[in-house]
């Protein structure tokens, strides 16, 4: 079987992925049967057809089961067998002669090798009443369906922002659309009346919980790409520019690396009320000496991305109050890093954090009383220092923190200082991975000691070249 599985793998490498072996997704399929028993069934739906010249991503949940990228798939895990089926649409000659091919229900041989399926089948099975192999009679077992009832994630996408659209889109009197998932349970439930419609969601949420060794390679190539393309922002900077250009200098870094697409929209802010607004996204400002740069990006690679942020600035010299509280947050994030191992909480953690930093505290001169209070406060609360899990979405589903950490938890740690009177806002940003004797930062290259960042901006030689207007010379 292995022998098959890498002879399709090298015939049929553009059309599926190669990070992961199928034993990886019976593995994880094998914990959902664990999770909903022997008297349920779990379906899950995959991406449709991509409206426009957009790439082609498949849901991260569906891809995290499967690995397969063909839209309008569907994967069938009966508990009752412990076997998984595929329903995958026949070929579109039509649409693959201008598209490129993609694997079809013709090849179900290489999807059973590919994915570790049991069976593959041709999706118009699914028209029929009995694909969910219910035994005849008036009185069935009772039947639990387990699917999404939460948005799947596609390119840049995380659930709590999905959930804000969808509620948007139903909220506006001349749409009024339910959300993807909302209208296959509600199928499931037409179709078949007598069964329980359960929600799939905490199930894979508490496996996505955990990386994998493989997972947490891919997620340690895209913290790498992102921190070498914001490395090239930085040798770009320069009075004058504007914050698009450093977007697309770190945006080569991605292609360049194999990077297709990315996590998230790039977060490029120049300036005071620029970087205030958090999630600022618009990127057209002109960059002034006297200002600081925030950038916030990362790329989605092989579907797997991280969390990176630094600041620095564009004279490549802090001034005093920059230096002063970008130095603050830097200590506090070491000392939280240094602290992060298995088997303690977040909570444990920032304790710990905080008796460390009262030498700080004490050596740190805070040129105003505002600051300090800022400083305080962040130590205290944590200022988003343990933040949002990191993963198949920057925003990535599966807790951490309810609990004790876990080798391969992995996170983002952002501590971020707030002076609400000045409209001043400074964070560093990487994502870590929790190891089985303490913590592996993906992003440790990356500078972040403030004379490194003014030296990187001060020597620059970054890629950006503008082209002049009117036509080119030869």
């Amino acid at each position: 079987m292995r022998l098959f599985f890498f002879a399709a793998l090298s015939l049929h490498a553009q059309w599926f992925q190669t990070d992961f072996p199928p034993e990886e997704f019976k593995a994880r399929r094998a914990k959902v049967y664990d999770k909903i028993g022997n008297q349920a069934v779990a379906v899950v739906q995959g991406v449709s057809l991509t409206p426009g010249y957009n790439m082609p991503r498949q849901t991260n949940e569906f891809y995290y089961l499967c690995g397969l990228e063909t839209p309008h798939s569907y994967l069938l895990l009966d508990g009752r067998s412990r076997k998984a089926t595929l329903f995958v649409p026949r070929r579109n000659q039509r649409l693959e002669a201008s598209e490129g091919r993609v694997l079809s229900a013709e090849d179900a041989d290489q999807l059973k090798a590919l994915t570790g399926v049991d069976d593959a089948l041709d999706n118009d099975v699914m028209r029929t009443s009995n694909w969910l192999n219910i035994p005849p009679g008036r009185n069935p077992p009772p039947l639990t369906i387990y699917t999404l009832l939460s948005p799947s994630e596609g390119s840049a996408q995380s659930r709590f922002e999905l959930q804000a659209a969808n509620t948007s889109v139903l909220n506006d009197p001349w749409d009024s659309r339910i959300p993807r998932e909302m209208q296959f349970a509600s199928m499931l439930a037409t179709r078949f009346p007598r069964a329980k419609i359960a929600d799939l969601t905490p199930v894979l949420d508490e496996l996505r919980s955990v990386k994998s060794p493989r997972e947490v390679a891919l997620i340690r190539r895209a913290s790498q790409i992102a921190g070498q393309g914001i490395l090239e922002a930085m040798k770009s900077t320069k009075s004058g520019m504007s914050e698009y250009e450093l977007d697309a200098a770190a945006r080569y870094v991605f292609l360049v690396n194999g990077a297709r697409l990315e996590g998230y929209r790039s977060i490029t802010a120049a300036g005071t009320a620029n970087i205030w607004n958090a999630h600022y996204y618009r990127n057209m400002s002109k960059l002034d000496n006297g200002q600081l740069v925030l950038m916030d990006f990362a790329p989605d690679y092989h579907y797997y991305t991280s969390d990176v942020t630094r600041m620095w600035p564009v004279s490549g010299k802090y001034t005093p109050v920059q230096r002063e509280l970008l130095q603050f947050v830097l200590e506090y994030r070491n000392a939280i890093i240094k602290r992060i191992r298995p088997g303690v909480t977040a909570k444990q953690i920032m304790d710990e954090a905080k008796v460390a930093m009262e030498p700080v505290f004490a050596r740190t001169k805070f040129s105003k009383q505002v600051y300090l209070d800022a400083a305080r406060e962040l130590v205290e609360r944590g200022g988003g220092v343990f933040s949002h899990p990191v993963g198949l979405a920057v925003h990535d589903d599966g807790p951490y923190s309810g609990g004790p950490l876990k080798p391969g938890h992995v996170f983002s740690i952002d501590p971020q200082l707030w002076v609400p009177d000045e409209k001043l806002y400074i964070r560093y940003e990487d994502v870590v991975a929790v190891t089985e004797t303490g913590v592996e930062n993906f992003t440790d290259f990356l500078v972040s000691e403030l004379d490194e960042m003014e030296r990187i901006v001060q020597t620059g030689g970054g890629l950006v070249q503008r082209v002049p207007p009117g036509p080119p010379r030869r």
